[in-house]
């Protein structure tokens, strides 16, 4: 065993045991975590179901073959087999659970936004009146879900009802359909940035997540896909593509903030991209202009509608006190939410954190370049944990930050090993467990 292979095993040891206590620690406290299986929100439930032989079959795929294929195809057969396996992985993991709760009810319980689609039957005058259904106490209060994210997360259920796309299996299939191509983006942005070698090293493992256990079926896949896909659109903007694609980025960034108020810190990340990209960017300032003409867009259009985005947050930070975030104690919270993102980015990722360490201080070529992103990723996860509004339930809140972990994993070694690690976790969570929100 080589000392970088043993290093990495500490490090996914260490990851074993933060888990291993956030649940022993957790299991005396449930009544105030408010949560069945600390730190996960779900419950112990073994069980087996439709989606079972897909999900291992595409498990065993991507393990033999993956990082073959990611190392001959051509690019662009790459990104459309990386997406078109995502989707089957999030699809049959999700139909462990049925047609009915794993996909067509996941976004129709009594949180959700599917339940609000009837009040917005007047768009402008419900954002006009949006904030004043935020706190509990307030008249005919929003669902859960709903107060705490800006109206374009709902608004994106109530357009897809109009186009006829109703009910909670059009809703599903929708957020895994585009949650999927959260991996693509990410894709995008690693070979613009570091290279197309470690973008095809990091591609098994950014199909082959945990994170689509929660990825499908949650709105939170397609918060995941539109930042990842704001985030790639700069890349290829400051590695020398057209300002239109900065453009194109600002006006994602900014339906990103009107998706979660929480991904407002992808402007770390952001700022990552811009600082690896600071050669192209000194050449053509018009690429920030452009950027920051997209970015106003979002935001001025819900503006002139009627939302105030600043005060819909103050009084969401009301509401979140008032309910489940007033009762969880921020001094469990803070570190065993980091024991959820290793079950989403899995041990491999543990591993390949450590490998970017290891890249940021040695600052070598390509690789240390992919080791600022997911640094950056890792600050906008901390940044969102310290913050103390993601008490619990990050192991959904945070699939947008968690897909940009998983590139790490592309400086492994053995990758094969590393794969089926991934995979067993996925696997055993969704068939131990019932999850949930």
């Amino acid at each position: 065993m080589t000392r970088d292979l043993l290093r990495d095993l500490c490090a996914v040891v260490a990851a074993v045991l933060l888990v291993v206590v956030a649940v022993l620690v957790g299991r005396p406290l449930q009544d105030t975590l408010l949560v069945h299986w600390p730190p996960l929100l779900a419950a112990w439930g073994p069980h087996i179901g439709p989606g079972t032989p897909a999900a291992l079959l595409v498990a065993a795929a991507v393990v033999a073959y993956g990082p073959v294929l990611a190392a001959r195809l051509s690019w662009r057969a790459l990104l459309a087999t990386a997406w078109g396996t995502s989707t089957a992985w999030m699809l049959s993991l999700a139909l462990i659970d049925g047609w009915q709760r794993g996909i067509a009810n996941r976004l129709t319980t009594r949180h959700e936004y599917l339940q609000v689609i009837d009040r917005f039957h007047d768009i402008p005058a419900t954002l006009r009146d949006f904030t004043q259904h935020i706190l509990l106490d307030s008249p005919d209060n929003w669902p859960a879900h709903v107060a705490g994210h800006p109206p374009a997360a709902t608004l994106t259920f109530v357009l897809l009802d109009r186009a006829g796309l109703r009910g909670g299996g059009w809703a599903g299939i929708w957020c895994i359909t585009v949650g999927a191509t959260a991996c693509v983006a990410v894709l995008v942005t690693a070979r613009a940035l570091a290279g197309e070698g470690l973008a095809r090293r990091a591609a098994p493992f950014l199909v082959l997540s945990p994170a689509a256990v929660w990825m499908g079926t949650s709105a939170d896949a397609y918060f995941a896909a539109v930042a990842a896909w704001a985030v790639a659109l700069l890349a290829l903007a400051v590695t020398g593509r057209s300002v239109w694609w900065a453009a194109g980025s600002g006006l994602l960034f900014g339906l990103t903030c009107y998706l979660s108020y929480g991904l407002t810190l992808f402007a770390l990340i952001g700022a990552a991209v811009l600082w690896l990209g600071r050669r192209r960017v000194r050449e053509r300032p018009a690429l920030l202009l452009a950027f920051l003409a997209g970015l106003v867009v979002v935001p001025t259009v819900f503006t002139l509608v009627g939302f105030d985005w600043w005060e819909a947050y103050r009084l969401l930070v009301t509401r979140y006190r008032q309910g489940a975030g007033g009762v969880r104690p921020y001094g469990y919270w803070v570190w065993a939410n980091l024991a959820c993102a290793v079950l989403i980015t899995g041990l491999a990722t543990a591993a390949g954190l450590r490998r970017t360490a290891v890249a940021l201080i040695r600052r070598h070529g390509d690789a240390v370049r992919l080791a600022v992103l997911v640094a950056a990723a890792l600050l906008a996860l901390l940044t969102a944990d310290l913050s103390g509004m993601s008490k619990a339930e990050t192991e959904r809140i945070w699939l947008p930050f968690a897909m940009w972990l998983l590139p790490s994993c592309a400086f492994l070694t053995h990758p094969r090993a590393w794969l089926a690690a991934q995979a067993v976790l996925a696997l055993l969570l969704n068939h131990l467990l019932r999850t949930g929100w």
